[in-house]
């Protein structure tokens, strides 16, 4: 008796104990799925906000342009990211949009005014619900940072019922999901759903995510059990080897050692999660770097009787965009404009900052090529004190006919001029960083550009190490330029693996522009 009353409380203990633990596990998955699913959600927001904010800066840069805003934003608008999209001037909301790409915008100038008034006060996207039309739909708004005129508005459709029975994410492919528009799960506000009638039952979990200027909830539950059926049976398994255990004592240890068995796979299972956590991790970091490249010249130039070429390498950071980039524009047949910049911070504010600031040089570029006055214009974009945020930029304009180049810096590093294995950095005036200075006024030197030499221009990630004087990462790139001969892609790799051979915060690009003949 007193070994079945003992046999029954050891298996009873075991039982609640395996029980637990799969409560506790179930509940450490679900959580999980929550993470991946906010990623998921927050992966979204730069696929709306990077093309309006690009959009907004391209019609500030060019007073509204219609052929340029429908040119740029047109492969955005269509099934993906947008249905409808469409430009609005601040002080003529009322008589609706200047341009449309797509179907026409739901909003109407009657409501576009004040939301319109807020979007422009704000930093960051404008969202506004129209759940409740006949075509319900999705509205974004963004200006560019500072003083603006217009305002890029774009739409996405969603569906009437609000069910969706395939999310093509690996996070929702065993959960039950809805998503609310704002801080709480308010029906009214339902965006999209998993299940065919609320609320969503069973062991749940929520979150709350930020989405530009509103929040989305998002609340989760398990389609089944997220640890497998071995984990969900184990507990009554137990149970009843307990009770044949106490039974039929010669099969205890037997029992114990597939127990032990169990809990081997059970580990392995958690390591198998582990091993997706960290996968997931990585295909959000490339979709970061592809965002980054995203912005960058998917080509550069080709230029009789000059080489150019280019090098982006992104920071040790995690998945967060960096405010690094370059541009190479040929201006007309005897002229070429080089930038190099970098954005204070990282982030998808940089990363606006930076599509804003590589677009206005495009228009301005195209009205006067002196580096001095298209820095001079870039300064009246950006303040600092209302975004947070600056920038150092370089613009060079090399002159074919005459082997001139002329430069201006805003903030930014010296260029090094290379030739017949001698290197100089090419100083000049230099001006406040972008953003430092409303209206600040840039000076443009000119030096001699022989046939034969070489002018790299690169940001601060490429010579600064930590613990060492600027001066020092300076030097050490005029040697390791002038001591490889190489041709020019060549010699910017090398560049790269020699300069960033320790791990870096910062990202770095490099460009290259050497006469060949």
């Amino acid at each position: 008796m007193t070994a079945l009353i003992l046999g029954l409380a050891v298996s009873a203990a075991l039982t609640l104990t395996a029980l637990a633990l799969y409560t506790h596990n179930e509940r450490n998955l679900l959580h999980l799925r929550l993470r991946e699913a906010e990623s998921v959600l927050s992966s979204n927001l730069p696929t709306i906000q990077t093309p309006l904010a690009s959009a907004a800066a391209l019609a500030d840069a060019t007073r509204g342009n219609r052929k340029k805003f429908g040119a740029f934003i047109r492969p955005f608008a269509g099934d993906d990211p947008f249905i409808s999209v469409s430009l609005w001037r601040l002080d003529r909301i009322r008589h609706g949009p200047k341009a449309v790409v797509g179907l026409s915008p739901e909003l109407r100038p009657a409501a576009a005014l004040a939301y319109f008034r807020r979007a422009d006060a704000s930093n960051q996207v404008s969202v506004m619900a129209m759940l409740h039309s006949p075509a319900p739909r999705i509205g974004y708004a963004l200006t560019t940072p500072g003083p603006s005129q217009y305002v890029a508005y774009g739409e996405t459709p969603v569906p009437r019922n609000r069910y969706a029975a395939v999310i093509p994410s690996s996070a929702f492919t065993d959960i039950n999901f809805a998503i609310f528009l704002g801080r709480t799960p308010n029906p009214a506000n339902l965006v999209l759903t998993s299940v065919r009638r609320l609320p969503v039952t069973g062991r749940q979990a929520s979150a709350t995510i930020p989405f530009g200027s509103t929040y989305l909830t998002l609340e989760v539950s398990p389609r089944g059990s997220l640890g497998g059926s071995l984990p969900q049976r184990l507990p009554w398994i137990i149970a009843a080897a307990g009770v044949v255990l106490t039974v039929f004592f010669v099969l205890l240890m037997l029992r114990l050692a597939e127990g032990r068995k169990s809990a081997e796979q059970l580990a392995r299972a958690l390591e198998r999660i582990a091993a997706e956590n960290e996968r997931l991790y990585g295909e959000q970091r490339d979709i970061a770097q592809t965002l980054q490249h995203s912005l960058l010249p998917e080509e550069l130039p080709q230029i009789p009787g000059v080489e150019v070429s280019a090098r982006y390498l992104a920071g040790e950071q995690g998945v967060e965009i960096g405010g690094d980039w370059y541009d190479v524009i040929q201006l007309d047949s005897d002229h070429v404009l080089m930038i190099v910049g970098d954005v204070s911070g990282r982030g998808l504010r940089a990363a606006t900052t930076m599509a804003a600031l590589r677009h206005a040089i495009h228009a301005y570029a195209a009205e006067n090529r002196s580096p001095g006055v298209i820095l001079s214009k870039l300064s009246r974009l950006l303040s600092v004190t209302d975004t947070g945020k600056m920038a150092t930029v370089l613009c060079a304009v090399l002159q074919i006919s005459t082997h001139q180049v002329t430069l201006a810096s805003a903030g930014h590093l010296p260029p090094l001029l290379i030739q017949d294995g001698l290197g100089r950095f090419l100083g000049g005036t230099v001006g406040p960083p972008i953003g430092m200075e409303h209206g600040a006024e840039y000076c443009s030197s000119t030096y001699p550009f022989p046939m034969g030499a070489t002018l790299l221009a690169f940001t601060d990630g490429l010579v600064e190490r930590r613990g060492e004087i600027l001066d020092q990462g300076l030097a050490r790139l005029r040697d390791a330029a002038t001591s490889n001969h190489a041709a020019l892609p060549e010699l910017l790799t090398g560049l790269l693996g020699r300069m960033r051979g320790e791990p870096t915060e910062d990202d770095t690009a490099i460009v290259g522009i050497r006469w060949t003949g």
